[in-house]
């Protein structure tokens, strides 16, 4: 079976099949799933689903681009739904430059990324984060949240194999999805390449992000096979070592019991 590691299922685009897709998952070979929270809005649908479904964990936690929901109010919700039995992680936080340029933004940014990443701390459970087009501000803030003992993943990887490296010194396990298998993936196809399988997790960021041949389409956890068999490829091992190598990487991070 494969661990989907960062999900989305609580996304609109599953309002029409969701229950019908997911009850579908075993039958394809996913389990488990970790739905991920990006607000507070897709925290609380993450808790729910996590409660209906016993083979999906949660992640609770705030996007960078939408830290406008986040208050000490907030802060305290979030910890609170961090005790939750089937919360696993912190997630997804860290930071995103891309579409928010203006400084004082980005200072926001990381100040809630911290106080998120001393949620992790004060929880124990590991941190889900993103990171687009600020890899020096991510790094910094990483080095500080390995100091204080915070695992976890850097979802969606899209730096380069030296800082995938830099990462994975420290203990932080690389998330790999649908982008490996684009032909134009050079940069995360090294990575794959230059990093242990044993710190790779498999991912899709379902409904985004979806491998060929589906590239454009809905993505969902039963493409997994696509980013296994790539990565399978990249390594020069099977299919099969693949799946189990990054599932017992899974159960590690997320330290859920077999």
């Amino acid at each position: 079976m494969i661990f989907e590691t960062h999900a989305h299922y609580e996304d609109k685009k599953f309002d029409l099949d969701r229950d019908e897709l997911l009850t579908s998952m075993s039958l394809n070979g996913i389990s488990p799933i970790v739905n991920v929270g990006s607000s507070i809005e897709t925290t609380k649908k993450s808790i729910e689903l996590a409660e209906k479904y016993d083979f999906i964990y949660a992640a609770v936690g705030v996007h960078p681009s939408d830290i406008e929901c986040l208050s000490e109010d907030g802060m305290e919700w979030l910890r609170r739904q961090a005790e939750h039995p089937k919360a696993v992680a912190i997630g997804e936080i860290g930071l995103d430059y891309y579409w928010d340029k203006e400084e004082d933004v980005q200072e926001k940014q990381r100040y809630w990324f911290r106080r998120q990443l001393e949620l992790a701390k004060d929880a124990g459970l590991p941190v889900i984060i993103h990171s687009r087009d600020a890899a020096e501000d991510t790094l910094s803030i990483m080095r500080n949240a390995y100091e204080m003992q915070i695992t976890g993943v850097i979802h969606c990887f899209s730096y380069s194999a030296e800082i995938a490296q830099e990462y994975v010194k420290m203990g932080y396990y690389i998330g790999v999805g649908g982008v490996v298998t684009f032909k134009n993936a050079k940069k995360l196809k090294e990575v794959v390449e230059k990093i242990p399988l044993g710190k790779i997790l498999l991912e899709t960021d379902c409904p985004y992000m979806a491998p060929e041949p589906f590239r454009g389409k809905r993505n969902s956890s039963i493409y997994l096979t696509y980013v296994a068999d790539k990565i399978a490829e990249l390594k020069d091992v099977t299919r099969q070592e693949v799946i189990d190598v990054t599932r017992q990487n899974a159960y590690h991070m997320y330290r859920i019991e077999e």
